[in-house]
């Protein structure tokens, strides 16, 4: 049976709520004050051409096992190797297999800004993610009332992280643009069937005013459509799948980044 988005959502709370009795927010709040400058996500997005934020994940609803077991740290090399721009690793853990000791993996193995990709919908999570050393969080507009999404946000600035504000549809571009967001995440799957659609990135485009960065995500699988893409203004595409799933991952994060292969078989 097709897991729904309330299900993610109802699942992440459940998982919070176990994490808040296990560890009071006043620990996370020390190691919050104990790191140093964050890497700048939205700025590594702004380079010319479109960037390439390169995912880890082991499963997901969609489409089930992806890489089980893959090395974070050999898999977010091999991006960085191969050009990414930034990394986006999954920390939800009951329906795509993450965990917070990824992300901190994660931050010690390359030099990109890391996105904490999860269903952000309390602001504990954001001492995690920034205490775990993310530079950046997810906040899915279809998964949060106006209020919180507004009070989120807000937080995310204070801690110093930037924030990717995912939209699905024009009204929720226009409840990210009524708080006035930099990051604007156009999700091409419907995370109530799952189907999915470049045509939402083009269709929605149109309407995010200039000096946003936008990032295109999900349905992205060869150069060509990133070229699109780039010829219609997106900054940036997130790609998880496609990379998880390549015998090379180097050469496949290369190939979406648009340079020559050099590496010796």
């Amino acid at each position: 049976m097709a897991v729904r988005l309330e299900q993610l959502i109802s699942a992440t709370r459940e998982s919070v709520a176990r994490r808040k009795s296990e560890r009071p927010l006043a620990e996370l709040e020390r190691e919050v004050a104990e790191r140093g400058e964050g890497r700048p996500f939205r700025e590594a997005l702004a380079h010319p051409g479109t960037s390439l934020v390169a995912e880890y994940k082991r499963r997901s609803p969609s489409a089930g096992v992806i890489r089980e077991g893959a090395s974070v740290t050999e898999v977010l090399q091999a991006y960085e190797r191969g050009g990414a721009a930034a990394l986006s690793v999954l920390t939800e853990e009951d329906h795509f297999g993450g965990s917070l000791a990824d992300l901190r993996e994660a931050r010690a193995a390359t030099s990109l800004p890391i996105l904490r990709k999860d269903f952000t919908v309390d602001p504990y999570q954001l001492y995690e993610a920034r205490a775990a050393g993310a530079d950046a969080v997810l906040l899915v507009v279809g998964s949060l009332d106006d209020d919180d999404l507004a009070r989120l946000y807000e937080e995310t600035r204070a801690l110093d992280l930037d924030a990717l504000v995912e939209i699905h549809s024009e009204e929720e571009l226009e409840v990210a643009l009524e708080i006035d967001v930099d990051v604007i995440g156009i999700n091409n799957r419907d995370l109530e069937d799952f189907t999915v659609d470049l045509g939402h990135t083009f269709d929605l485009l149109a309407d995010v005013p200039a000096g946003k960065t936008v990032v295109s995500e999900s349905g992205i699988v060869n150069r060509e459509q990133i070229e699109e893409l780039e010829g219609v203004g997106v900054d940036a595409v997130l790609v998880g799948e496609t990379l998880m799933r390549a015998a090379n991952p180097e050469f496949a994060t290369r190939e979406l980044c648009g340079g020559e292969d050099t590496l010796v078989e």
